[in-house]
């Protein structure tokens, strides 16, 4: 079957669609990478779940259950995700594969809590990074900035969304919030939303309504109730938030991606306790724009806004400009990313090492057994 002849066909631009999944966010550019894929007899269709070396994938034809045998590798950030397209066996295969993915235009990458130093991938192919942040607790910037860094790594764009917004009755109160996130998210839409009382629902499906958007948080963030809110019916499953700490447990245990009524896609996805940065030199830089921007003016190229003389950053934090905790966590950033960009170096060049050691051996084994041919 050519990819020209499959159903509900369209025409984007000079690339023939199937139209089912330009909802889903298929293009022409899209069209024009899986091309050699439909030459083969294969069909495209979007990953909207994936669990226990299987996935979910959304084609012309509907949904369809695939294997991901053929796209596990031992690299974690190369596995089959949540937001991929994926080419995928013809209907008639029992059970049907997904033979490959098309290369990805953007991902929400975040380290592992293990000592391998190893990356995990949450989200391909995001245009916007949806950041819930619970007014229920007491604001932390910190994390705020974390995952900032982030999303801006990720290539798409963040919003922050301050959800249960209705437990902030006080406008001044809400909007001396809104300021304070603002401080530490420059460049980034803040949104205060109520999902339960509708309140700032209608903008934030606005603002998404283009693409494909990832939605991130911890556990007790609201961030299903969210979801539930923007794709218009109970999606997802909603449990209570404890009174204590407002901290609730994971609702969403796996990522899923949702058509919204009014455009675009959503991925939802489990509470995050953790948010480790992954190679995020570039989106640390754009979180703190104006600590980078002030450096440019420091005595020193390398200085390291310590105790150096002439340093511009110093100078602002002195005379109140700049805020003293955005300097601490900027510092902190950095270092935190400066010690996994290096674990990770070092983790591949001892994967290298034991390749190279390994060919090594195949190659001694090859020439042996030459010599037994010989003799």
């Amino acid at each position: 079957m050519s990819f020209s002849s499959l159903p509900f066909s369209s025409h984007l631009g000079s690339s023939p669609l199937p139209h089912a999944l330009v909802p889903y966010g298929w293009d022409a550019g899209w069209a024009a990478e899986f091309a050699p894929y439909a030459e083969r007899g294969l069909v495209p269709g979007r990953v909207v779940r994936v669990d226990r070396g299987q996935c979910d994938v959304v084609t012309a034809d509907g949904i369809v259950r695939a294997d991901t045998e053929f796209v596990t590798p031992r690299d974690p950030l190369k596995v089959v995700c949540t937001g991929d397209w994926a080419a995928v066996d013809p209907d008639g295969g029992d059970p049907r594969y997904v033979q490959a993915y098309l290369p990805r235009r953007s991902s929400f990458v975040r380290s592992t809590s293990s000592k391998r130093s190893e990356g995990q991938i949450l989200a391909a192919n995001v245009d916007h990074s949806i950041i819930a942040v619970s007014l229920a607790a007491e604001l932390d910037l910190g994390r705020i900035e974390r995952f900032l860094a982030l999303g801006w790594e990720s290539g798409g764009q963040p919003v922050v969304v301050l959800t249960k917004a209705d437990l902030v009755p006080d406008a001044a109160t809400l909007a001396h919030l809104v300021e304070d996130v603002g401080t530490a998210a420059p460049g980034v839409q803040v949104l205060p939303v109520s999902a339960a009382a509708g309140e700032g629902v209608d903008v934030l499906a606005a603002v998404v309504s283009g693409g494909t958007s990832v939605l991130l948080g911890q556990s007790g963030a609201g961030k299903s109730t969210l979801a539930n809110a923007l794709a218009g019916d109970d999606v997802m499953e909603v449990q209570a938030i404890r009174d204590v700490d407002g901290k609730g447990r994971h609702t969403t245990t796996t990522r899923n991606l949702l058509l919204l009524p009014g455009g675009g896609v959503l991925i939802d996805t489990p509470g995050l306790r953790g948010v480790g940065l992954w190679d995020a030199e570039t989106g640390v830089g754009q979180v703190f724009s104006e600590i980078e921007d002030l450096a440019e003016e420091c005595r020193f190229h390398d200085c390291a806004h310590t105790a150096e003389p002439g340093c511009a950053v110093l100078a602002a934090v002195e005379d109140g400009t700049l805020p003293e905790r955005r300097l601490d966590s900027y510092r902190k950033l950095i270092r935190e990313n400066q010690r996994i960009v290096a674990k990770t170096d070092a983790r591949l060049r001892a994967e290298l090492r034991r390749e190279w050691r390994l060919r090594g051996a195949e190659g001694r084994a090859a020439m042996e057994a030459k010599r037994g041919r010989v003799r």
